[in-house]
């Protein structure tokens, strides 16, 4: 009940923080990725807080072998760049570009109940459940 509790805290606190900084807002990403026409650099300074929060508590959990909720750490194990890697973030770039939404704000936009972020996490299960799908060939031969 606890890991839930600090479960629902954390992603309150996470969505909280990506309408203040405007991330659950498309237009305003679209606007920041628009670097060739009327850019608006304002989230540089919403990534940046952010690498400044999360750089040292990486650090300081890369340390640690349980969490502060008794719990394992998991980090990724994997250390290189690979097709699937550079594949799948050229995916998350484009749609991120052209839709202004990535996963964290459009879980914001559906508790909102804007059309714009069921439409995309409706899209964004199916591309999951696809890729489910295709990998899990792979996965069982190794």
């Amino acid at each position: 009940m606890l890991n839930f509790l600090f479960a629902l805290v954390a992603g309150l606190v996470f969505g909280l923080g990506l309408i203040v900084a405007g991330m659950a807002n498309p237009a305003k990403v679209i606007g920041f990725l628009d670097l060739a026409g009327n850019w608006d650099p304002s989230l540089v300074f919403v990534m940046a807080g952010a690498i400044a929060v999360a750089a040292p508590t990486f650090a300081f959990a890369k340390k640690r072998q349980r969490s502060m909720l008794n719990l394992q750490m998991q980090f990724p194990a994997a250390r290189h760049i690979d097709r699937r890697l550079v594949g799948g973030s050229l995916l998350f770039g484009i749609g991120w570009g052209l839709a202004g939404i990535c996963p964290g704000p459009a879980l914001v936009l559906l508790g909102s109940g804007l059309v714009k972020g069921w439409v995309f996490v409706v899209a964004m299960l199916c591309g999951m459940a696809m890729f489910e799908l295709l990998d899990r060939p792979k996965r069982q031969r190794h």
